[in-house]
């Protein structure tokens, strides 16, 4: 796709961010509750502490979507953004829409001065964890997590 803008989050785009979230856990998984609680309130839940959304738009069509959540401690040196609800319309799937989205929660996070980004999936979506390993996420130990469909943990570190 070659006609694919990178643009922050603006409060008219929550509805697609919630859609393109929504399509892709009911197709896999169920949704759960802190998912709503992320996509109806991303203002409450994801853009404090310097959060960011990004999305991909295509002429004039939001085509996918990811959230840099700051998990950082709060009194903490060590700055760690979670890199969250990546989704990709399927019509817009295979294209390079999620790689150029996890480019640009990267160079985010490198503007920052982020030293750890890290995520959690589920190993059953091979074409999602193949790109963020060839982006540089590894896979590290898991922890709790409020997902039950979480059974992999990555880390990219930026030092």
């Amino acid at each position: 796709m070659n006609n694919v803008s990178i643009i922050p989050y603006s409060p008219n785009y929550q509805p697609d961010f919630k859609r393109l979230n929504i399509q892709w856990i009911e197709t896999y998984f169920r949704v759960e509750p802190h998912d709503l609680e992320q996509l109806d309130h991303p203002e409450t839940y994801i853009l404090p502490n310097n959060g960011q959304i990004f999305f991909a738009k295509v002429d004039e069509h939001i085509m996918g979507c990811v959230a840099m959540i700051n998990t950082s401690e709060p009194e903490g040196s060590v700055l760690s953004f979670e890199l969250a609800k990546m989704a990709v319309a399927p019509e817009a799937q295979g294209k390079g829409v999620g790689r150029l989205l996890c480019r640009a929660a990267i160079d985010f996070a490198c503007q920052l001065g982020v030293k750890t980004i890290w995520l959690e999936s589920n190993r059953i979506l091979t074409p999602a964890l193949t790109m963020y390993a060839s982006v540089g996420f590894r896979e590290v130990p898991s922890v709790p997590t409020p997902y039950a469909r979480a059974d992999i943990r990555m880390e990219m570190s930026l030092l």
